[in-house]
C-alpha cells in the first residue's frame, strides 16, 4: 500500500476537480480528491489528534495554500472556485503541484500565510529569481503546521511514557497499586459518591483493589496491578488466577492492569470470559495516564488561532 499523499500531493487533484468552474463545498472536495488519488479504507480511517480524518486535515490545508496564492476563492463559507489563476496552474501542473512550483508559479510576494521560514526554496535557485531566492523564503514542507506540532506532542508523550512506566516499575508494589487506582478514579470509575479501596497487601486474595461504583457498593470492579518489565508478559494463568478470586468475592468486572505485556494466551483467554475482564499494558496504561492527567503536569499551554472567517464574511 502506497503512502497517503501529503498536503501537496492533494493539491493538484483539487485544481482538476474544480477546474469545471463549478462552485462546491469542502465535504465534496474531500470526497472526490480522496477518490482521485485512490486512498485505501484504512487511509480514510486515519486520524490526527484532534480526531479530524487526516486525509481531510491535509485536503483542507491544500485547499488553504491553492487559496492563499489565488488559485481558489471562497464566495461564501465552506464553498470554493477555481479562479484563472488556477486554472492556469491546472494547465501547467496537471498531475502533480507542489510548494516549491506554487510559489515559482505565482512568486512569494502573493503567496500568504507561508510557513517553515528560513531555508531557500529549491525552485527559486533553479529559476534564478532574487526575490525568491531570499533567505526569508519559505521552505517546501511535505507536512503542514499541524500535523507537525501533532507529531511533535507524539513524540514528546513517548518520552514520557517511557519515563512513567519507568518509575512506576522502580517504585513499591504499594505505589504502583495506588497509582493504578488513582488513575481508574480519574477516569471517572468510582462514580458520584464512590470509592476506591486498595487491599491489604497479606490478604488481598488476588485483588490489588476495589472499586465501587455506586455508594452502596452494589457495583463493583476488582484491580489487579502487576510491576513487569515492558519485555515480560503476563501469563494465562495469572489471568486465570485473578478470574478465580473475582469469583471468590462474587465480582463480575475486573481490571488487569501490568507495566509490562500481555501473552497471546492470556488475551485470548480474557476475550472469551462471560466476566468481563479488562487488560490494559504498560503502553495502554502510560497513554492514560497522559490523558487524565495522572503522574503528569502540564508544562506550557499553546493557543492555537486561525482567521475566523464569519468575521470577514461581509467584508
Amino acid at each position: 500500500m502506497t503512502a497517503m499523499p501529503t498536503y501537496e500531493g492533494f493539491m493538484a487533484p483539487a485544481l482538476r476537480y474544480l477546474s469545471d468552474g463549478v462552485t462546491r463545498n469542502r465535504g465534496e472536495i474531500f470526497g472526490a480528491v480522496a477518490l482521485a488519488v485512490e486512498l485505501t479504507p484504512a487511509q480514510m480511517d486515519e486520524t490526527v489528534a484532534s480526531g479530524q480524518a487526516k486525509y481531510k486535515n491535509r485536503i483542507a490545508w491544500a485547499l488553504s495554500r491553492l487559496r492563499s496564492a489565488g488559485a481558489l476563492r471562497r464566495p461564501h463559507r465552506g464553498l470554493y472556485e477555481i479562479t484563472d489563476l488556477g486554472l492556469d496552474l491546472a494547465k501547467k501542473y496537471p498531475l502533480a503541484l507542489t510548494e516549491a512550483d506554487l510559489i515559482a508559479f505565482v512568486g512569494h510576494e502573493n503567496v500568504t500565510g507561508t510557513w517553515a521560514k528560513g531555508k531557500k526554496s529549491e525552485a527559486s535557485e533553479a529559476q534564478g529569481s532574487p526575490l525568491l531566492a531570499d533567505s526569508a523564503t519559505p521552505a517546501v514542507s511535505a507536512v503542514d503546521p499541524m500535523e507537525q506540532i501533532d507529531d511533535a506532542l507524539e513524540v514528546m508523550n513517548q518520552t514520557v511514557a517511557g519515563e512513567l512506566l519507568s518509575r512506576l516499575h522502580g517504585n513499591s508494589p504499594v505505589f504502583f497499586e495506588q497509582a493504578v487506582l488513582d488513575l481508574l478514579t480519574a477516569m471517572g470509575y468510582g462514580g458520584i459518591g464512590g470509592k476506591a479501596t486498595r487491599t491489604q497487601l497479606s490478604h488481598d486474595g488476588g485483588i490489588d483493589g476495589v472499586i465501587d461504583q455506586d455508594v452502596l457498593g452494589l457495583s463493583r470492579v476488582h484491580v489487579q496491578a502487576k510491576r513487569y518489565a515492558p519485555a515480560n508478559s503476563v501469563q494465562r494463568p495469572e489471568i486465570q488466577a485473578f478470574v478465580g478470586a473475582m469469583q471468590g468475592s462474587q465480582a463480575n468486572q475486573g481490571v488487569f492492569i501490568t507495566t509490562g505485556r500481555f501473552s497471546s494466551g492470556a488475551l485470548e483467554y480474557a476475550a472469551h470470559l462471560q466476566n468481563r475482564v479488562v487488560l490494559l499494558d504498560g503502553v495502554q496504561l502510560a497513554s492514560l495516564m497522559i490523558r487524565y492527567g495522572v503522574g503528569v503536569q502540564t508544562r506550557k499551554t499553546v493557543q492555537i488561532v486561525e482567521v475566523d472567517e464569519d468575521f470577514f464574511e461581509d467584508a
